[in-house]
Formats: C-alpha cells, sequence, structure tokens
C-alpha cells in the first residue's frame, strides 16, 4: 500500500477501525511473575531489619596459618562497615547479631606453569570457613554455613625476588575477597 508521496505505508487506510490486539506470550509472563513473588537473584536480604549493630569477634583457626584468621576478621567487619548500613561493634554484648567464624581450611595449588622455567604463574587458593550470624536477643540463627568454600585464582610473578615479596600481599588479597563473599552471602539468599 502506498500513501502520501509514493511512501509505502506500514498501517491501514484512513478511516479504517483498529482492532485491539492481543498480549503476547512474553507481556503475559512477564505480568504473571511480576505478581507472584519472582525476583532477581541476589537481590533478597535474609538479616532481619530489627538488627542495626553487628559483631565481628576474633576468627578461630582450624590451620597452621597464623595470620589469615586476624586478616579475615578484620576485612569482614570493614566489609560490613563499607557495603551495608550496619554499625559494627567490638564487643558483643553490645551487638544486636554476633559474627563467629573459623578457618577451617586453606589450600593452595598451581593451575598454571611457565613452560621455559617450570615455575608456577598461575594458582587457586580455597578457604573455607565455617560461620554463624546469630541475633543476639531471640538466640535465633540468622545465616549459617559450616562449610562456607571460596576458591580464587591468582598470577604469580615468575621472578624470584617478586615472588617472595609477593607472598604477605597475596594473603591479604585472599582475605579481601573471600571477605567479600562471606558478606555478599550473608546479605543475598544464595
Amino acid at each position: 500500500m502506498t500513501g502520501p508521496g509514493g511512501w509505502a505505508s506500514a498501517g491501514p487506510p484512513l478511516g479504517t477501525r483498529l482492532q485491539p490486539r492481543k498480549p503476547s506470550a512474553f507481556v503475559a509472563l512477564a505480568m504473571a511473575l511480576a505478581g507472584c513473588g519472582y525476583h532477581v537473584g541476589g537481590k533478597a536480604v535474609m538479616v532481619p531489619k530489627d538488627i542495626k549493630t553487628i559483631a565481628v569477634p576474633a576468627f578461630a583457626n582450624a590451620t597452621a596459618r597464623q595470620r589469615l584468621p586476624r586478616l579475615l576478621t578484620a576485612d569482614v567487619a570493614h566489609e560490613l562497615i563499607s557495603r551495608t548500613r550496619y554499625h559494627v561493634v567490638a564487643d558483643p554484648n553490645q551487638a544486636d547479631a554476633v559474627l563467629n567464624g573459623t578457618l577451617a581450611n586453606v589450600t593452595a595449588f598451581s593451575t598454571i606453569f611457565d613452560p621455559a622455567t617450570g615455575r608456577a604463574t598461575g594458582a587457586q587458593v580455597v578457604v573455607v570457613l565455617s560461620l554463624t550470624l546469630t541475633d543476639r536477643h531471640t538466640g535465633k540463627v540468622i545465616f549459617t554455613r559450616p562449610a562456607f568454600e571460596v576458591r580464587e585464582r591468582y598470577e604469580i610473578s615468575t621472578e624470584p625476588q617478586t615472588y617472595f615479596d609477593e607472598s604477605g600481599t597475596a594473603m591479604e588479597r585472599v582475605s579481601r575477597d573471600v571477605a567479600r563473599s562471606v558478606v555478599s552471602a550473608i546479605l543475598e539468599a544464595f
């Protein structure tokens, strides 16, 4: 059909009455999901609204790593402060909830090797924690993961001097990454 000026017209001729279109299956599905409580994963907060303060006592240690539990305690507290509305306190008696953690296991293994030198250039670190967040007033467990596992991959320098200098910063990186995962797991429905 050609409209004024010779252009093709996609619509019906003038004066024709349009019939209402039936909703597409996509629109119907979207409307149905909107009413059934469906939500995007990772948005449901598990912590009750009356929790305002969280205590993060020093994590217990069931490994030979002495520095990592101290780093984890500080990094989890920092993540809670920077990413949430909760006030973090040192004394569990002053908190609405208490997050107890135990470093259960830490393993690291090489994943990539430099073919020229045979040295590792990539590693995977696996950290296993036991975590429990408890409402101090009711004693109800808000969140628990007896074997919370975080896996992270890291690059390793092939230069001998840099390799040994990285060992301290590597544990700090692992701790920060694990802390982010812990706080995300507590806050989201995963």
